[in-house]
């Protein structure tokens, strides 16, 4: 039986994120969208400023995923919530309970700091990972859509 471990992201650790990164942006088909590098995300993640965490899965001592989460707000409920940017577990740890785990931690954090909601997107195309977040009784938002600013948008709209 193999032994599972989650455990917070140290600085240490941002070489091994920026590797789960890439290998989350190449399963995604979006390698080329990637422009962090280890030291922004070391600057950027590990900042006393950032609001944001990460955690790393390991299973028996090997580093097999990782979460990168941070606080949201609900006016509706006047809690707060969090948000999972990204998990990711490399394909041949898949179907050993890393991923379960990671969001098992994550719901366990949110229950003990009275959190309203645990919320993250997944790709309308990703049905493996739409179906083992079905089976752990989460529920589509149908009717929201996401959206998105960056880059020269988000500039034009700041500067008008």
């Amino acid at each position: 039986m193999s032994s599972i471990e989650i455990r917070l992201a140290t600085p240490e650790d941002s070489s091994l994120i920026m590797r789960f990164i890439t290998e989350l942006a190449i399963y995604e088909k979006a390698e080329h969208e990637v422009v962090a590098s280890e030291d922004v995300i070391r600057k950027s993640l590990f900042d006393e400023n950032s609001g944001t965490s990460a955690l790393i899965c390991n299973v028996d001592d090997v580093p097999v995923g990782f979460a990168v989460y941070f606080s949201s707000y609900s006016t509706w409920l006047g809690k707060k919530g969090i948000y999972l940017e990204d998990l990711y577990v490399s394909p041949e740890y898949r179907g050993r309970g890393a991923g379960k785990a990671l969001l098992k931690y994550l719901a366990q954090i949110a229950v003990a700091t009275n959190c309203g909601r645990f919320e993250w997107s997944v790709l309308d195309w990703n049905e493996p990972s739409i179906q083992f977040y079905k089976s752990l009784g989460a529920e589509p938002l149908d009717e929201w859509i996401r959206y998105r600013l960056t880059g020269s948008a988000l500039k034009a709209l700041a500067s008008s």
